[in-house]
């Protein structure tokens, strides 16, 4: 099943209990423009509405890259006034939003560039499985864009201070195989292995019991926020929802029987 669309740059479609997001501007290495950021919200809440998606993918176009940033092209049209950057910076927030509001599993499935907003959406995934082709960086000191305390906090979340450092002071480019020294990727792989990796990765979280796959992320989440911040009691709700559902039960009875359970998130 496709999603139609307001913008041919986005594409969505659900297969498999799997949803599909995928940035479609191959031409500019998938370069962020600001419709696709409205798309995002448009894809990402119907996926979550849906009983069909247990588990999100986001990849991008093409062999180039997942997302190169943001389309530099549109700068002087959409950020080149305070009321232009305000309706960007709207636009953009509101992606954001939906990526904070998903509560089922998102996967980054990243081939080549990975930089600036294209690094700032892979981080917005639960789990990021590169190619050995990635090239990951924040450019804005070459830019001489200011980049946002939030964006910085979760990326030094992720990495540790020392190598968010590197990566904001420097502005280089660094290989997969240093994303993944410095814990920025879970998995680095072939090219030729990427989509069948992520695949089976989603296919296997999707078969699991979507309360637990969800109280799990809510968990994980929590851990970003400041602790006087953090929500553990709909944590604790959330677990303890796992253990009054149907799916507990099935699960239990599955083992024993030594087959595959069924789950159905209920």
């Amino acid at each position: 099943m496709e999603l139609e669309l307001e913008t041919p740059y986005m594409l969505a479609r659900v297969e498999n209990g799997i949803g599909w997001m995928t940035f479609n501007n191959p031409e500019r290495r998938n370069a962020m423009k600001m419709e696709m950021n409205a798309a995002i919200v448009t894809i990402l809440e119907a996926f979550e509405a849906s009983d069909d998606v247990r588990v999100v993918v986001m990849a991008g176009a093409g062999d180039k890259a997942f997302v190169s940033g943001a389309d530099i092209s549109e700068f002087e049209t959409h950020r080149s006034t305070p009321e232009g950057r305000e309706r960007f910076d709207a636009v953009a927030a509101s992606a954001g939003r939906a990526f904070a509001k998903l509560q089922k599993p998102l996967v980054a499935m990243i081939r080549g560039f990975c930089m600036g907003g294209g690094l700032a959406t892979a981080l917005q995934a639960d789990i990021r499985i590169s190619a050995d082709d990635g090239q990951f960086g924040v450019p804005a000191a070459r830019l001489g864009l200011g980049y946002g305390f939030e964006g910085i906090n979760k990326l030094t979340h992720i990495v540790g201070p020392a190598m968010a450092a590197e990566i904001f002071l420097t502005a280089r480019r660094f290989s997969a195989a240093e994303a993944f020294h410095m814990g920025l990727v879970n998995r680095v792989v072939t090219v030729e292995e990427l989509e069948s990796i992520v695949t089976e990765l989603a296919a296997t979280i999707a078969a699991n019991a979507p309360l637990t796959v969800r109280a799990a992320k809510a968990g994980v989440k929590e851990t970003f926020k400041d602790p006087g911040r953090r929500d553990l009691e709909r944590v604790a709700g959330m677990v303890e929802e796992c253990f009054l559902s149907r799916d507990y039960q099935e699960g239990r009875t599955a083992f024993m029987e030594k087959r595959t359970p069924d789950f159905q998130g209920r």
